[in-house]
């Protein structure tokens, strides 16, 4: 069963007869969009609920305040999160992922379960 659903994904993104140049642009825009050390993390931690810049920087051990800050502004500008300023005493930021950020949410989760197993398929070696 699965195999069938993998052929049918198989036929579904790649061309025929297979278009390499095509399929490697595509691989180096998602790995520019989503790429890098933190953006992953950044977007976890969002879609688990952390909003604000405090609680996101608290949440991911390692980031620094700068690279946060960088990669929320490039994330916001592909669109993978919505930043909504709140004009309060003081100003109010939140930070969310939008629908097509969590278009990918499937990916993330196949991600985290392929780096558990290799993690422990590391240690077993």
């Amino acid at each position: 069963m699965i195999d069938e659903k993998r052929l049918e994904m198989v036929r579904e993104v790649l061309s025929n007869p297979r278009n390499q140049k095509e399929e490697v642009q595509a691989l180096q825009d998602a790995i520019y969009v989503i790429g890098g050390k933190w953006k992953l993390p950044i977007i976890n931690s969002i879609c688990n609920g952390n909003t604000r810049f405090r609680e996101i920087e608290r949440s991911i051990p390692g980031i620094t305040t700068r690279m946060l800050s960088l990669d929320l502004k490039e994330m916001e500008a592909n669109q993978l999160i919505k930043r909504t300023v709140t004009p309060t005493t003081p100003v109010s930021v939140e930070y969310t992922a939008t629908d097509y950020c969590r278009s990918f949410g499937d990916i993330i989760l196949e991600m985290i379960k392929w780096g558990k197993t290799h993690r422990e398929r590391i240690k077993k070696s």
